[in-house]
């Protein structure tokens, strides 16, 4: 059963946390079996990673992406072992958007899983440690952004890469040039501009290598037609020949995310409600301030999750 007026949202990369969905893995068996599945292709016990290991560990990009998408998965398989409705659209945040083409049956999650781990891998490699940066900018418009950016340059690299909501921008580049662009934001009236505690400078052009790395390994894997539309990061727009989506998801590593867009394309289509599929809830939040009609919902705990499943129950 589909409910017309409800989309599934997947995060990205800052989301993790030691600890995360043990209770939902007491409860539903389904956590356990996905992350047997991605365990067996990683080669690693995920599981136990994300529970006993540590928090430096998992913010490791090559074993964050994995971990991720294997937790959102798991959670999407709850769901629908729950008896909740099939949303009508999908789109995920970065790297949320592969847990969407799982979701929406584009490709099948052990692909996707050998998949993520290969672009963590490559991201990570493209920048050494140090020479690349990212950072918030709070309280500015995209094109005053923009406009700081161009003038930090200095023939280097940053630029706008996550639209996330309006007045909430983050950037992206050389370390330098960040540094240059978060000094140019403030005194452009940002309320504030703080460095990012991640590791490489994704969705610019310094990850181009990482995309053409990745790039021969998402056109062996079999891609299908999806089930579910997914609203995609690079365009905000669905895609149905599976194709262009294997070019999206290339393209999209050195793309900004055009989170704004992807969340104001589907309540412009009819979304009333949105599920937040995954750990924390970056998401529901970012919605709320894109649009205030739409109804956001986490499902990271089972009295989350069943909560869910009744409030969105046609």
């Amino acid at each position: 059963m589909t409910n017309s007026t409800l989309a599934f949202v997947f995060p990205g990369q800052g989301s993790q946390q030691i600890g995360m969905l043990a209770d939902a893995a007491a409860e539903f068996p389904q956590i356990s079996s996905t992350f047997d599945e991605a365990s067996s292709v990683l080669g690693y016990d995920l599981w136990n990673l994300c529970q006993q290991g540590t928090q430096e560990e998992i913010n490791l990009t090559e074993r964050t992406q994995p971990l991720l998408l294997t937790a959102s998965v798991a959670l999407y398989r709850a769901w629908q072992a729950k008896g909740g409705a099939a949303p009508a659209m999908m789109a995920g945040h970065s790297l949320g958007e592969w847990s969407a083409l799982v979701g929406s049956g584009v490709l099948a999650f052990e692909d996707a899983v050998a998949l993520v781990r290969e672009r963590g891998r490559l991201m990570q490699q493209a920048v050494p440690a140090g020479e690349g940066a990212m950072a918030a900018v709070i309280g500015l418009d995209d094109t005053a952004v923009e406009s700081a950016c161009e003038a930090a340059a200095e023939g280097d690299v940053v630029a706008a890469v996550n639209y996330n909501s309006p007045g909430q921008v983050v950037i992206a580049g050389s370390a330098a040039a960040v540094e240059r662009a978060i000094e140019t934001c403030k005194a452009a009236g940002a309320k504030r501009a703080m460095p990012l505690p991640v590791s490489a400078p994704f969705h610019t052009a310094l990850m181009r290598p990482a995309a053409d790395q990745l790039a021969p390994q998402i056109e062996s894997t079999v891609f299908h037609a999806p089930e579910i539309p997914v609203i995609h990061n690079v365009h905000a727009k669905p895609e149905s020949d599976p194709q262009a989506i294997k070019a999206l998801m290339v393209e999209q590593i050195y793309s900004p995310v055009r989170w704004t867009a992807c969340v104001r394309a589907m309540a412009g289509s009819g979304i009333e409600q949105l599920v937040e599929c995954g750990p924390g809830k970056v998401l529901a939040g970012l919605a709320k301030r894109i649009d205030r009609g739409l109804k956001a919902h986490n499902i990271e705990t089972p009295a989350q999750l069943t909560e869910a499943v009744e409030a969105t129950a046609e």
